[in-house]
């Protein structure tokens, strides 16, 4: 298993749709984040009669013996509320006791920078360690976890040297369920099934906004399965008299594509975007954009026609942000002349497209 392939793939997933450009949340399609695996909790689910999932459901097939074994990784990310408070009068020094007097508010001009109220976000995981085929075929294996809510406060000082402001970032206590259980199929061929569930307590979910409920949601939720002693099946071209099996396994929210070297059949990426079998990250790439399907020339060129007043807003709001508009500005020309695009390769018509590549991530 080729991990550290299979980490770029999966960590470009996790921030898909992160952030989209033009990187600042003063920009209108920037107003509603997190347009990818999205899992809301149940209860508030509920109340929408199911049209938002309340959990993910993967399910594949796996060749080989009840011997082998499976693990999985969950991972999505938790958004983090960050707003800016105001304090009543500057204070000189600041610690984690202070009790202080301040008011929020949507943003808040400190010297020459301007500091705005927006999401943020922190990676979650959640691992079942390997279980033998067997144990699952006998019985489901489940495993609850939970991340306890928090509150920081960060000083923002001013030209004196003065705590003038408050960023307050707020994380809200979350739950869930992993769940896996396997049936068999015909000799040597299992169905494998995962489920990802949000079980977060939600009081009054019919009267929560949008970005209330998110606060409680996995965003850019996904899977990494493995196998040991076995293989898995690929999804989208499975092999000659085993289509029937797979037209009869049902993801929810999910798309399992096989990940890692080319003809590897140890993992699979269960992905809430829609990818090929082994997809790869351009050699080309200078960093992540967090921009669906992104063209990282065109985003490129984009980003060093925005303002100096938009560029000084990107840098004061997210590091994530900051990073791309630094890495795009100190970029060097031959750099800019690689992402132009490249041919791969010549195949005959009717072969795979994703051989064929033009300098994108996927």
């Amino acid at each position: 298993m080729n991990a550290k392939l299979m980490e770029s793939i999966a960590n470009a997933v996790l921030y898909e749709g992160y952030m989209l450009y033009p990187y600042r949340p003063s920009a209108v399609k920037n107003r509603q984040r997190w347009n990818f695996g999205i899992v809301y909790p149940r209860s508030y689910s509920e109340t929408q009669n199911g049209i938002d999932a309340w959990f993910l459901q993967t399910e594949c097939l796996i060749r080989g013996s009840e011997s082998a074994l499976i693990d999985i990784k969950g991972r999505f990310l938790q958004a983090v509320s960050r707003q800016m408070a105001k304090l009543t009068a500057p204070i000189a020094g600041f610690t984690a006791d202070s009790k202080l007097d301040f008011e929020i508010v949507g943003s808040i001009e400190i010297g020459n920078k301007t500091l705005q109220s927006w999401q943020e976000a922190v990676e979650r995981e959640v691992r079942i360690p390997q279980v033998p085929l067997a144990e699952l075929l006998a019985r489901p294996v489940r495993q609850m976890f939970s991340f306890p809510g928090d509150r920081d406060l960060e000083p923002v000082r001013d030209e004196e040297g003065s705590v003038a402001a408050l960023i307050v970032r707020t994380r809200e206590a979350i739950s869930g369920c992993a769940e896996i259980r396997a049936a068999k199929c015909q000799g040597g061929l299992f169905k494998l099934t995962v489920l990802l569930s949000n079980l977060t307590s939600v009081e009054n979910p019919n009267l929560l906004h949008r970005e209330e409920v998110l606060l409680k949601s996995f965003l850019s939720a996904h899977a990494i399965l493995g196998v040991t002693g076995g293989e898995f099946v690929s999804m989208i071209d499975p092999p000659a008299g085993l289509q029937e099996f797979a037209s009869e396994c049902k993801n929810v929210g999910t798309w399992p594509v096989l990940v890692g070297e080319d003809n590897a059949r140890d993992a699979m990426l269960s992905s809430p975007i829609i990818l090929y079998d082994y997809p790869q990250i351009a050699p080309e790439s200078p960093g992540d954009l967090f921009d669906g399907t992104e063209i990282d020339e065109i985003l490129a060129l984009r980003i060093l026609t925005l303002s100096d007043e938009e560029k000084r807003e990107i840098r004061q709001t997210d590091d994530r942000a900051r990073e791309v508009l630094e890495r795009t500005e100190n970029m060097p020309m031959e750099h800019f002349l690689k992402l132009h695009g490249v041919l791969r390769g010549m195949k005959p018509a009717g072969d795979r497209a994703e051989d064929i590549g033009d300098g994108d991530k996927r």
